[in-house]
């Protein structure tokens, strides 16, 4: 049985996720922050669940120790944990730019330093590093959630090259909202004295709730996705994109520019 890592197993794509892999022959090691929240995983046999908080190296060295005393080997690590930020630049607060910061981005840099050495005497594994179509495109109100996936875009290009001579592959996975309790999570700032930041702020939710809903398929096609991206590692730095918003986004930006892409989406924000 082949043996997969995911973070942010306790809930959303990641337990999802989990569950599939479980139910296709693979063992999970499921990290979360909450052990608590692992109950409906505790009917797999081939599921172990890990106290793993990673935005503390102190809590991911403790967490990989144990999991290396109960398996030999890893052949996956799927970076999944994240949070989203909606808030404009003045509205912003610290202490949740610290922790978008820390989870999404320092988060899977710290995962990936502490398992490399794994994979590297091993001699094989592969890190999937989900991002966001946010990691593709730059769009209103994603100050902060989309300079995180975009960091974590980049900052896996560079590692891939890195990780070559070890038999290491690295790939990202972007995709749009999927329904999951992801966008119910995420933190916002109130309503304030600027009319047009209101006025935003309700267009930009009113759009992303209406794509969430009608992308009822996206979210079994990311998780298929997931598994035959584990299944069948490229060789290859990879960027995967999933799903018709992704796509559609990606190409574009690319056919128009940034010039034309920003007009786009400046006139759809407007007629809100």
């Amino acid at each position: 049985m082949k043996t997969v890592l995911i973070t942010g197993a306790s809930g959303g794509l990641g337990k999802l996720t989990t569950k599939h892999f479980a139910d296709n022959g693979w063992n999970v090691i499921a990290t979360m922050i909450d052990l608590d929240l692992a109950e409906e995983l505790k009917g797999y046999p081939n599921v172990k669940c890990y106290l793993l908080d990673v935005t503390s190296s102190e809590s991911i060295e403790k967490a990989k120790n144990e999991i290396l005393k109960d398996f030999k080997t890893i052949d996956v690590v799927i970076n999944n944990a994240g949070l989203g930020y909606r808030s404009f630049v003045e509205l912003s607060e610290d202490s949740k730019i610290d922790t978008i910061v820390n989870v999404n981005w320092l988060g899977v840099v710290k995962i990936c330093r502490a398992f490399i050495p794994v994979f590297r005497k091993q001699n094989f594994g592969q890190f999937i590093n989900i991002t966001s179509i946010a990691g593709l495109v730059n769009l209103p109100l994603g100050n902060f959630y989309h300079s995180t996936k975009q960091a974590v875009e980049s900052f896996s290009e560079c590692m891939s090259y890195e990780l070559l001579e070890f038999n290491v592959s690295v790939c990202t996975v972007q995709f749009g909202n999927a329904p999951t309790d992801f966008q119910k999570n995420v933190a916002k700032c109130g309503d304030c004295n600027v009319p047009s930041y209101n006025a935003m702020m309700n267009a930009i939710n009113e759009i992303l709730n209406k794509k969430t809903d009608k992308n009822k398929k996206l979210t079994s096609t990311i998780i298929n996705k997931l598994f035959d991206i584990a299944e069948n590692p490229s060789k290859r730095y990879r960027k995967y994109t999933i799903g018709f918003d992704a796509n559609f986004m990606k190409y574009l930006r690319r056919i128009l520019g940034y010039r034309l892409f920003n007009s786009v989406i400046k006139k759809m924000v407007l007629k809100k």
